[in-house]
């Protein structure tokens, strides 16, 4: 099987096939075989994939769902064996890759075949000889030479709020908890993350309502619940792992309802290939109900849900948990009040479904004693998502489902590490206790000024307020909203930095000067002064457990994450003499870089929840982190509480001949990374520039399947009143089941439409999930 990459996406090759209703099974193993084998050949696939997920190997590069006690021989999804290979290609990107090829070259090239060139080698530097020069072209340079520049530019600036330094969710706990305290060392609390593009409102809703933004629930719960809500989420896709913990609480006697816009194959049926009903048989229907909701209409439907169930206990029934609501809740008055006069005609319009739907949802909610609510970005990316959550919350609160078996909320995180970054200090508005304790562990004094969140730092860099853009992985002009503005923003900058393993646009997006720092991956060897390291992550149930991978580096020019952190930090903290500069933060960076157990004694210093934290990640399957709400239902609130709050309804309203579009991963594809050309459960093959539109509205926007057209968001400023276009070019039609007026499409293609202003209320995130649109036609192209 050849090693050579593939070409670029060619959307002419584009076919559209009927879409699946089945998950997994052999196919996905054999898909899964085919790229890895393609990438890193045989034996190299056998030493990774039987290592991947082990009590004694690496954690998974992808999702963060979590592993059972228990462990199979193959304990991976098909995404995930599709990270691996991704990680641990053969394929290299070298200096002689950069010598080939220009800048403007490689921004010719797809995002898919900037991937498949392989593993970056080489720290590398894009000299300022002019932006404009089409022959503008990377070259080597060395860490030291490296890493001086980054010192030179950052001590020319007026004042660290000048630099802004992003965090993806791959980074290891000690890697994050370092890259922190670099930053605050030098005068910032500048740390976007990935977290802010996806689950802060998460995070928002729950510090608000029950004391704590991480779930409430173990994977054990997910297996002794009565009934899984699965809301906003397609686990078939972005979390397949999920599917076996969801097949276990159908076998245990749950009932699992589905309220999505799409029907997802995942959630329909799902074929274990790890048992022989899933190889031979039909699988496991995974849920019960199918609730096809309109988009953004979540929190009406939560919210009439909370009503049925109160005027059910007020007609006599025994539905609610007093005892829970009088001893652990506050604010129920309020909330009773809050939805008493909901009208259900808004409803119906709001959610797009039947009233018989809702009361049989109702009826589900009265009949179980133990219920947990699973969602993503689905109910995350709007403008109302925090308050659709504080919403699901009440709802919970309801019934008394936290704090005990089979109950609670389950906000189901995307990136592996992405909720152990924050734990680890990743944040713009860190607490003041976390500021403290920092500051007591290592005598300086922390910035306390609240930092600029993902959103915040593109403004910023807009502005020219910002001289330097520090990446620590991920892709981040291809995650952020309004992709033209974003990239507009990085050129402002006077350096871009960038920590990867592999090539993206990120790389080709710079400020004046820019620079590749190679990384080591989570599958290779990490050898320090000290020996072999291995580092930690937390996964969406705050299980904390250690990751070592065992591949030789993709090149001996490859640092750890840790050591670019640790050689940078020296470089900035010392003068010309090797003496510390006032007010940094005492730690010996050298030490710290060679043996990583020092890290995780600071980190059991500062962070609560981790002492003996070398002795807990010793034992196999390391620990799990403290949770008041799961663990005695302590609420960290104000009152000591769990609250009930009372919430404005509000959804999106889709103008006369528009579309309501919704962004979403393809099945060949993780955040930004695409593995592949193909979305299958979809019926897509050889194409991405794809709208899944209902057949009613092909018929009244008077197009048909098959026609090319533009996709132009619409955005009114509420308080300027003006409305801004943005465009997306050149997408085929392709009728779909979703609801009508609605729409969906892939990103990090339509990121483009979805515009910097248009935030969740209270967590700032892109309205990424509700982005109003219209059709432009072009020359119509008949579909294969």
């Amino acid at each position: 099987m050849s090693n050579a990459p593939d070409e670029g996406i060619n959307e002419a090759d584009l076919k559209v096939g009927e879409p699946k209703t089945k998950a997994a099974g052999v196919p996905g193993v054999l898909h899964a075989m085919e790229i890895a084998l393609k990438q890193m050949g045989p034996i190299r696939t056998a030493e990774t994939l039987l290592r991947l997920n082990q009590k004694d190997g690496f954690d998974c590069p992808g999702c963060a769902w979590p592993e059972a006690d228990k462990r199979h021989l193959a304990e991976f999804c098909e995404n995930g064996a599709k990270a691996v290979a991704e990680e641990a290609t053969r394929r290299r990107v070298s200096p002689e890759f950069f010598a080939e090829h220009s800048i403007a070259d490689l921004l010719e090239r797809d995002d898919y075949w900037l991937g498949q060139q392989g593993r970056l080698t080489h720290p590398m530097l894009l000299d300022d000889v002019g932006a404009a020069d089409p022959e503008r072209h990377y070259r080597p340079i060395e860490w030291a030479e490296a890493f001086a520049l980054i010192k030179s530019e950052l001590q020319a600036m007026d004042s660290p709020e000048q630099a802004i330094f992003y965090t993806s969710g791959r980074t290891s706990n000690e890697a994050a908890f370092l890259y922190q305290l670099l930053v605050r060392g030098l005068g910032s609390n500048n740390l976007p993350d990935c977290s802010n593009m996806c689950h802060e409102s998460s995070g928002s809703a729950l510090g608000q309502t029950i004391g704590i933004g991480k779930g409430s629930v173990s994977l054990e719960d997910i297996h002794e619940a009565k009934l899984l809500l699965i809301a906003g989420q397609n686990p078939g896709t972005n979390h397949p792992r999920m599917l076996s913990a969801l097949e276990k609480a159908k076998r245990n006697g749950a009932r699992i309802i589905a309220i999505n816009p799409l029907p997802e194959a995942g959630l329909l049926r799902f074929k274990n290939p790890q048992n022989i009903s899933g190889v031979l048989g039909d699988g496991t229907e995974i849920a019960d109900e199918f609730l096809q909701i309109r988009i953004g209409g979540d929190q009406a439907l939560f919210q009439f849900l909370g009503k049925l169930l109160l005027e059910a206990e007020a007609a006599g029934r025994e539905v609610l948990d007093h005892g829970f609501i009088k001893q652990h809740t506050t604010g129920f008055a309020d909330y009773s009040a809050a939805v008493a006069d909901l009208d259900l005609a808004t409803v119906l319009a709001a959610t797009g479904l039947t009233e018989e739907q809702i009361r049989s949802l109702a009826a589900d909610l009265i009949a179980s004693d133990r219920t947990i609510v699973c969602w993503a970005m689905g109910l995350t990316q709007h403008k109302h998502s925090v308050a659709t959550l504080r919403d699901v919350v009440n709802l919970l609160l309801l019934q008394g489902n936290i704090g005990k078996t089979g109950a609670g909320v389950c906000p189901v995180r995307g990136h592996s590490n992405v909720q152990g970054d924050r734990t680890m200090g990743i944040f713009e508005k860190m607490p003041e206790s976390f500021h403290d304790a920092l500051d007591a562990e290592f005598d300086f004094a922390s910035p306390r000024k609240h930092g600029f969140d993902t959103v915040a730092a593109i403004h910023a860099m807009e502005q020219g307020k910002a001289r330097v853009f520090m990446g620590m992985g991920g892709n981040f002009v291809r995650a952020a909203p309004d992709t033209d503005r974003t990239e507009a923003a990085l050129r402002r900058t006077a350096l871009t930095v960038q920590v990867s393993t592999k090539l993206n646009r990120s790389h080709l997006v710079t400020g004046s000067r820019a620079l590749i720092l190679p990384t080591l991956g989570r599958t290779e060897r990490d050898r320090q002064s000290g020996g072999d390291q291995k580092v930690t992550v937390e996964d969406s149930m705050s299980a904390v457990h250690a990751s070592h991978g065992r591949l030789a580096p993709a090149s001996e020019q490859l640092l750890s994450e840790v050591a670019i952190i640790a050689r940078l930090a020296q470089t900035m903290f010392q003068d010309d003499d090797g003496a510390r500069l006032p007010n940094t933060p005492v730690a010996d960076w050298a030490a710290l870089s060679g043996d990583y157990t020092r890290i995780r004694k600071h980190i059991a210093a500062v962070v609560p929840g981790f002492s003996d934290y070398e002795a807990k990640i010793e034992r196999p399957g390391g620990f799990v982190l403290p949770h008041g709400p799961r663990d005695g239902r302590r609420f960290a609130t104000p009152s000591g509480k769990a609250v009930f709050t009372g919430n404005e309804l509000e959804f999106p309203e889709i103008p006369a001949g528009r579309l309501l579009l919704q962004t979403l991963r393809s099945h060949d594809q993780y955040n930004t990374t695409i593995y592949g050309k193909d979305d299958r459960y979809r019926g897509i093959y050889g194409g991405r520039r794809v709208l899944f539109i209902n057949e009613v509205d092909l018929d009244t926007l008077g197009f048909a399947e098959g026609d090319a057209v533009d996709l132009v968001s619409e955005w009114t400023d509420p308080k300027t009143r003006v409305c801004t276009e943005r465009r997306a070019e050149e997408f085929r039609l392709v009728a779909y089941p979703t609801p009508v007026g609605c729409a969906a499409a892939y990103y990090p293609e339509t990121n483009v439409l979805v515009p910097l202003e248009s935030t969740a209320d209270v967590s700032g995130t892109p309205t990424s999930k509700s982005v109003i649109i219209r059709l432009a036609a072009r020359t119509p192209v008949a579909v294969g």
